[in-house]
């Protein structure tokens, strides 16, 4: 081949590539909303008879298909918060404030709970990338408080929210100025839509970074607590999720890498009347419901369900 043939070979072999990029790049962004029907129905009737509030927001990326019952009204985040900890804690990565393989240590003054952070020995050196870990995978609680610490306070991660046109979502605990919505909402609030976008910018790479972003996911991609919203999804597929429990709410937040396309949701409740600590509990029952009915709607054509016996695997 000669010189002429090689240039000219190369030129289109990276045009071939950057197209291909952009292909990708594209379909990783969400088309325009457009309400499903038929699954609005389906999702109501699934939701009625249910004893306290419910909120949903449901949206598959790729055909825009969406579907919402109060979407847009506030609810206790619980866990769920740690999602806009983690991108707080990765913006001060991104700007170099914080690195996520430095060594931390751990005192005793930092103790919340009895989970396996607060377990540690006082002076234990951890890296910041295994706190990051603790706190989405088996959502430890002082490993979080910690995080939210490091990420500049409450105020920090609200100011991050607010920025990037998350106008509700916002942490209420240990942030001065939101002592009256942490009695109402504990922890922190967020509508359905709000924690639905955000799981969703992140799977999309336009959290942060895009290596942020896919850092982030691949976090939120080995979930400890599966037994509600995850085992309703075949476990060959790829999904990324947090959910959230407290005595009166229980949620999720679930992006699925389906075979269709991706789609994305999140289910929170509160004002429950079932308040048991138990795998029937109804915001559980809930929240697999809708999952099961979602994976039905978009998944690969299979009317899926766990196997028979699988209930005896949840946590």
């Amino acid at each position: 081949m000669n010189r002429t043939r090689l240039t000219s070979f190369l030129f289109l072999s990276a045009v071939i590539f950057a197209l291909l990029m952009n292909s990708c790049a594209s379909s990783r962004q969400a088309a325009p909303e457009r309400l499903d029907a038929d699954l609005q129905r389906k999702l109501e009737a699934v939701v009625s008879g249910f004893r306290g509030d419910v909120g949903v927001y449901v949206r598959h990326l790729v055909t825009g298909q969406t579907a919402a019952i109060q979407p847009d009204t506030l609810f206790p985040t619980a866990s769920m918060v740690k999602v806009p900890i983690l991108c707080a804690i990765f913006d001060k990565i991104e700007k170099g404030e914080l690195k996520y393989g430095q060594e931390l240590l751990y005192r005793d003054s930092l103790k919340y709970d009895d989970g396996v952070t607060g377990s540690f020995r006082d002076s234990t050196k951890k890296p910041l990338a295994e706190l990051v870990m603790l706190m989405i995978t088996l959502s430890d609680n002082t490993a979080s408080l910690w995080l939210q610490q490091l990420a500049g306070t409450g105020t920090t991660i609200n100011e991050w929210l607010e920025s990037n046109g998350f106008h509700q979502t916002r942490v209420n605990s240990r942030t001065p100025g939101r002592e009256a919505q942490r009695k109402i909402y504990q922890w922190a609030q967020t509508t359905p839509r709000e924690m639905a976008t955000l799981m969703a910018t992140i799977c999309q790479g336009n959290a942060v970074s895009r290596s942020a972003s896919e850092e982030m996911f691949r976090v939120l991609s080995k979930p400890y607590w599966d037994g509600e919203a995850v085992s309703q999804i075949p476990s060959t597929v790829h999904v990324a999720s947090k959910s959230g429990a407290v005595n009166a709410s229980k949620s999720e937040v679930v992006l699925v890498n389906a075979p269709g396309g991706d789609y994305v949701f999140c289910v929170i409740t509160k004002n429950q009347q079932d308040q048991r600590w138990v795998h029937d509990n109804e915001g559980y029952v809930l929240i697999r419901n809708i999952s099961r009915l979602l994976w039905t709607t978009f998944g690969d054509g299979r009317d899926w369900k766990p196997q028979p016996g699988s209930e005896k695997w949840a946590k």
